[in-house]
């Protein structure tokens, strides 16, 4: 969904920032100071610098999408994969939501759906990706849960790729869309709207993120399955937040991303752990 500008909520912005931003920080200062260690702070930083180049985010969101890229990037994850991070569906997510974003702009103008021109701020950033970040960080914590950690970071991306494609390609390739809880027609851009269009985006950015982080990670196809049940149920608890609390003003967009990867996450381990 699109971000409101509610500054009513504005402390729901913060508070999803706090959360996410300062342990992935400190679990990043934590971690050995070894040659990879070195590479992949690099690589962190000069993906922050690309997507503060390319007017993807502010200063302030560039450097924390930078510092939670980093834990992505550091955390055990695997030990049977291609790469032993997340850097691989990180990069998958931000290259189709980067897209999705710019895919139509004129018509998302002419909606008034469109994102800020100066790109995402800190809050959206972590309301996105802190989850994904948070469990990461457990993982370069305590090395032993890296196998439950690598589903739930999964999910998390996962979801976050499909609610971005969901509602920007949506809003553009689908007609008027639909109140998920009523099913009455509403606006392009409302709280919890949906569309057979951007839902079957979403779904498929999902995948594609799923399959690049089973082949990263070495996922199995139970864990991979688990990973994307968590996404797609992820997806709908996303439109049925907005739908409720978001339409009556009880919690903003950020608020509602951040428990949506969050519910991804809970959804996809629970449902490993009932294999």
């Amino acid at each position: 969904m699109e971000p409101r500008n509610d500054n009513k909520l504005r402390w729901q912005s913060w508070l999803v920032l706090a959360a996410a931003a300062p342990g992935c920080a400190l679990a990043t200062l934590q971690s050995p100071w070894t040659r990879s260690t070195q590479t992949g702070l690099g690589i962190s930083l000069g993906l922050g610098l690309l997507v503060w180049l390319a007017r993807a985010a502010t200063p302030l969101a560039a450097l924390t999408g930078a510092v939670i890229t980093a834990v992505l990037s550091l955390a055990p994850l695997s030990s049977s994969g291609v790469f032993h991070s997340a850097l691989a569906p990180l990069l998958a997510l931000f290259v189709l939501t980067f897209s999705a974003t710019k895919f139509g702009r004129s018509k998302k103008e002419q909606l008034g759906v469109a994102e800020d021109k100066h790109g995402r701020n800190a809050a959206q950033v972590a309301a996105n990706l802190g989850v994904a970040g948070m469990a990461a960080a457990a993982a370069l914590s305590l090395p032993s849960l890296g196998p439950w950690c690598a589903v739930a970071v999964t999910a998390a991306l996962a979801e976050a790729t499909a609610d971005t494609l969901a509602s920007e390609l949506g809003e553009v390739l689908g007609g008027p869309p639909f109140l998920v809880t009523t099913l009455r027609r509403v606006a392009p851009g409302s709280d919890g709207a949906v569309s057979l269009a951007g839902t079957v985006a979403g779904a498929s950015g999902a995948a594609v993120v799923v399959l690049v982080a089973a082949l990263a990670l070495g996922l199995s196809p139970g864990k991979a399955f688990c990973a994307g049940l968590g996404a797609i149920a992820g997806l709908f608890v996303d439109s049925l937040l907005g739908a409720t609390a978001e339409r009556r003003g009880w919690i903003n967009n950020d608020g509602v991303n951040f428990l949506s990867t969050l519910a991804a996450s809970a959804i996809a381990t629970g449902a490993l752990a009932l294999q």
